[in-house]
């Protein structure tokens, strides 16, 4: 793989061995370590080719993972090789340590046995040492060094990237990576293990009770963090154990996590959702305090557990650190949401949050009626405009009880005379001249005059209304509690926000715009109520002149 004479080289394949040996301790599963321990001997050892074939329970050997060719995957991983088979190659050929090279020349008794391989015929190698594509290198993995222990599974290289055979660094360095890769493997079964445990330890509480000390093994050494608390009484919730992974996690000593519960540690957004939790089997994410004041995600798991027979019970909750997920998943879900280029909420979050407020049945209704007579109406009655009976509603059970307690969106009275009535205001705003604007000057000014509208449109609103693009020059602002008059004075407000001249680039850029007001009201859909403001706009845009409307640049 290098040249023996030139210990640079060997020193360059050293740092690469120890970064593919630190690799190995950072897979999450079993399945990943796998699959690390092959890639390493590719990125790190100078084979083209390698797969590592696994002991499992029946003694054979499956091939759990492969690297360096797609087709090799495709053509051997799952795949068994039967363990007679594989104790025949690791009996023959030479020993290269704890290594078995079994050569071209020797390597032909194999083809017929069931172990699955890559390997194909070529020509004769031209000097000594070069590699034949029919050659085998097999580096063994024992839970014990010096092949002392149990066998764990077999890497197998192929294709040395100078095309020789491993010098006698080349064969210890795989010699060491084998070791460090069993050590990997059989802590990654001890991960899973400890998993499947912590699952026993939920579902089994009375093998908990029976089993005092493999419980307290699997506390202390579960890799996320564990707790133990009081159930019941004046100390209800109070921590009485933690584990280091959970010290760790939130920066915390042992001593000083006894001084708290969770409920103390829990995000004041989060505490309605950790009291939900408080009880076997609960579960639930939320954040919880570091000591530096910031807030960790963390999943929290919960099981009763028995300290003895019919003694006290304690909560015992696994927190798992989910900080980089719902960092992810957030960020995911902003996107789906919002407008890329002004950050406003999008059509789809638009619609969403509109179609939260209403409800297919109008204002006025039979079972609205019903509900306003307190459950006490004959649900046999018609109502006082000769309409359909009160028990004929949907949403009425047969005892008399309305299921739905919806509380209506009305739109406000749309008389000459102001009444005092409020409702959800939409306000669809088209801009004028914004067409010109990207004509003349590009879509780079265009966008910028869209960014700098969406914060004159957000900074001209209330904290609780909505401002939302729909795409293009559209925009949506909806505003509740609102009357007739309060949504004009709005519209103008929002209007005259946005006429003053935008600067881009050192040019002043104006844009108009236009305005049309719909209410929402329960018995439409969001897209009627949307397209009802639409046609105002269209409506108030036509009643101006075009100069009126020109935007200037």
């Amino acid at each position: 793989m290098e040249t023996e004479s030139e210990p640079y080289v060997r020193l360059a394949t050293l740092r690469q061995l120890h970064q593919v040996v630190a690799e190995l301790n950072t897979a999450r599963s079993l399945a990943d370590t796998l699959q690390t321990v092959a890639d390493g001997a590719v990125a790190g050892l100078g084979f083209e080719l390698s797969a590592v074939n696994l002991v499992r329970p029946d003694g054979d050997l499956v091939v759990a993972a492969v690297a360096g060719s797609a087709g090799a995957e495709a053509l051997m991983a799952g795949r068994v090789g039967s363990r007679d088979s594989w104790d025949r190659r690791l009996s023959m050929g030479e020993r290269w340590g704890e290594l078995v090279f079994i050569p071209y020349t020797e390597g032909w008794v194999l083809d017929d046995d069931d172990v699955p391989q890559w390997h194909t015929a070529g020509p004769a190698p031209r000097f000594p040492d070069e590699w034949h594509p029919m050659d085998r290198l097999l580096a063994p993995m024992y839970a014990a060094p010096n092949g002392g222990g149990e066998l764990l599974g077999v890497i197998s290289v192929d294709r040395p990237r100078n095309g020789r055979r491993p010098g006698a660094w080349g064969q210890e360095a795989l010699q060491m990576y084998a070791f460090q890769a069993a050590i990997a493997i059989s802590n990654a079964r001890l991960r899973a293990n400890m998993q499947r445990a912590l699952v026993r330890l939920e579902r089994e509480q009375q093998a908990l009770r029976a089993s005092e000390e493999s419980f307290r093994q699997a506390f202390e050494y579960a890799p996320s963090g564990m707790a133990v608390a009081e159930m019941g009484g004046d100390q209800h919730g109070r921590l009485l154990r933690a584990n280091d992974a959970l010290c760790r996690l939130l920066g915390r000593p042992a001593s000083t996590l006894r001084r708290y519960s969770f409920s103390d540690l829990v995000h004041p957004e989060d505490i309605g959702t950790l009291l939900r939790t408080s009880a076997e089997g609960g579960r639930a994410e939320l954040r919880l305090a570091r000591r530096d004041s910031t807030y960790v995600w963390v999943s929290l798991r919960n099981s009763v557990v028995a300290d003895t027979a019919d003694g006290p019970r304690y909560l015992l909750t696994h927190v798992e650190d989910i900080e980089d997920r719902k960092r992810h998943e957030l960020q995911l879900a902003h996107r789906a949401s919002h407008d890329s280029l002004t950050g406003l909420p999008n059509s789809a979050e638009l619609r969403a949050r509109l179609g939260a407020r209403l409800c297919s049945r109008p204002p006025g209704s039979a079972a609205d009626a019903y509900a306003s007579s307190g459950g006490h109406a004959d649900p046999n009655s018609f109502r006082p405009d000769g309409t359909e009976p009160f028990g004929a509603l949907d949403g009425v059970d047969g005892v008399g009880a309305p299921f739905d307690h919806h509380v209506h969106t009305v739109a406000p009275s749309d008389g000459p005379a102001d009444d005092g009535s409020k409702g959800l205001a939409v306000l669809f705003c088209d801009l004028d001249g914004f067409k010109s604007i990207n004509d003349r000057f590009g879509h780079h000014t265009g966008d910028a005059v869209l960014i700098e509208v969406a914060r004159r449109l957000t900074s001209g609103v209330r904290d609780g209304d909505t401002v939302a693009r729909l795409g293009g020059d559209e925009f949506v602002v909806l505003a509740d509690g609102l009357g007739t008059a309060d949504a004009q004075d709005l519209a103008v407000r929002l209007r005259n926000a946005i006429i003053p001249p935008i600067r881009v680039d050192g040019r002043a850029v104006r844009v108009g715009a236009s305005f049309g007001i719909g209410w929402a009201s329960c018995g439409m859909t969001a897209e009627e109520v949307l397209a009802s403001a639409d046609q105002r706009m269209y409506v108030e845009k036509r009643s101006r002149s075009k100069a009126n409307r020109r935007a200037a640049g």
